[in-house]
């Protein structure tokens, strides 16, 4: 749950130590502060979380409290839980990229902020039963319950829940001076934040228990020989907008029913993975998007111009 609020600028990159920062997180993300490469239709700031969608369908979210870097506070999280329910809804968006402003993806949790009432604490800690989390699970996991690729742009620090976040997407892209740490054993805590079970997914057993009881501090590029970390690259954000284009290109129910078929079956056994692989299959095998992929590689290979995919159909449950 908790994370350092380190003193100093991110890894590798320069970081805003006033408050006034918080106006210019929005217009200034990713490693070098670079702004995402696309048209942007729409941008709203609510709760130090940014949302903009651009005009290629890619939702940008990002972690907007720069002059803390970007440490998380509750409402951040409910923010984030709204935010990934918005963009569930919008067939138009096809890709998601979670990414943090001025440098730094996130510290982890704003202990001061978080502790200052112990009510809201517990109130937040509490199970919902009909999802099976709390807020602080929730606020990283709603990602994974996404129809859309969801791709992480990590710059600078990435420790405790920032990290937990980060597991929660597809594809991470880090640079290779950033700080990765589970954290929460500094102070004293298990990994949680649904990062247990992220990580889980991500790497063995033996780098879990290091990472999770020795709360070391690794750079990006140890990251991503550990599994914590999908690739690095110069620029975290740019090649994440490169693949939100790769997968943009491709039938939105077949990368839907793509990521839920390998969450579903990637430690089940031969049998139940070759069942939910005909589940899956069968309603796309006949579908509207099916036809629209042939036609667009007939179209590509004659130089025509390429027809537009229909609004995705299927959709996880919250």
């Amino acid at each position: 749950m908790t994370a350092d609020s380190p003193k100093t600028g991110a890894p590798g990159a320069s970081t805003s130590s006033s408050a006034s920062a918080g106006a210019s997180g929005a217009a200034s993300i990713g490693a070098s502060g670079a702004a995402p490469s696309a048209t942007i239709l729409s941008s709203e700031t609510t709760d130090n979380i940014t949302l903009r969608i651009s005009d290629e369908g890619i939702a940008y979210v990002l972690l907007d409290r720069p002059e803390k870097l970007n440490a998380l506070t509750i409402p951040m999280l409910k923010r984030m839980i709204q935010v990934s329910r918005q963009i569930q809804k919008d067939k138009s968006i096809r890709a998601v990229i979670l990414t943090g402003a001025n440098g730094n993806f996130s510290s982890g949790l704003d202990f001061g902020a978080a502790f200052k009432s112990p009510r809201e604490i517990a109130a937040n800690f509490a199970s919902r039963p009909w999802r099976g989390t709390n807020t602080f699970q929730e606020g990283p996991w709603c990602w994974r319950r996404l129809d859309v690729p969801v791709i992480a742009a990590v710059p600078g620090y990435c420790f405790g829940g920032g990290l937990q976040i980060a597991l929660a997407s597809d594809y991470r892209f880090t640079s290779a001076d950033a700080a990765w740490s589970v954290l929460e054993a500094k102070w004293g805590l298990v990994p949680d934040m649904s990062g247990v079970q992220a990580l889980k997914q991500v790497v063995g057993a033996d780098v879990a228990k290091r990472l999770s009881m020795g709360a070391e501090i690794i750079t990006g590029a140890q990251a991503v020989k550990y599994g914590l970390a999908s690739e690095v690259a110069e620029d975290p954000l740019a090649a994440a907008e490169e693949l939100a284009r790769v997968f943009i290109d491709r039938s939105p129910d077949a990368v839907a029913q793509s990521k839920k078929l390998i969450d579903e079956t990637w430690t089940a056994g031969p049998r139940k993975t070759f069942f939910l692989e005909r589940l899956r299959q069968a309603p796309l095998l006949f579908g509207q998007n099916a036809k629209v992929a042939k036609a667009r590689a007939a179209a590509a290979k004659v130089g025509k111009k390429l027809p537009g995919y229909k609004p995705r159909r299927s959709r996880h449950v919250f």
